[in-house]
């Protein structure tokens, strides 16, 4: 199964949240979960990194398979953001995700599950 690990962690990872670490290190030896990352969760690290420290967020990010974004993903994504912004804020990456999600399978890890507000929807914190 995927386990697509959301921006909130991989930035925390990165600014060495022991917390972070102790997840990506249990998720990643358990069989069942093959490691990912949607397209713009890497884009918000990628964009917002210090020169100084683009070797050693290319290695990390190197871990994760990242999923593309295709039209069908946006236009599902558009359908959740339309559902769920006005009652729930949800903002537009994590629509992209979301749909990601419903078209490849997996499921989300992150630290704030409210930001996935569809029922059923596979979403779980990381701790």
């Amino acid at each position: 199964m995927r386990a697509y690990i959301d921006a909130d962690v991989l930035i925390w990872h990165l600014r060495g949240s022991p917390q972070a670490l102790k997840f990506l290190q249990r998720i990643r030896t358990e069989e069942e979960y093959e490691l990912w990352i949607g397209a713009m969760q890497r884009a918000e690290v990628v964009f917002f990194m210090k020169p100084d420290e683009e070797e050693q967020t290319s290695l990390f990010l190197a871990e994760f398979k990242t999923a593309p974004v295709t039209q069908d993903i946006i236009d599902t994504a558009g359908r959740l953001y339309r559902r769920w912004r006005p009652s729930h804020g949800m903002d537009i990456n994590d629509a992209i995700l979301a749909a990601t999600v419903l078209q490849t399978g997996g499921r989300v890890f992150c630290l704030n599950t409210k930001h996935y507000p569809m029922a059923d929807f596979p979403a779980k914190k990381a701790w």
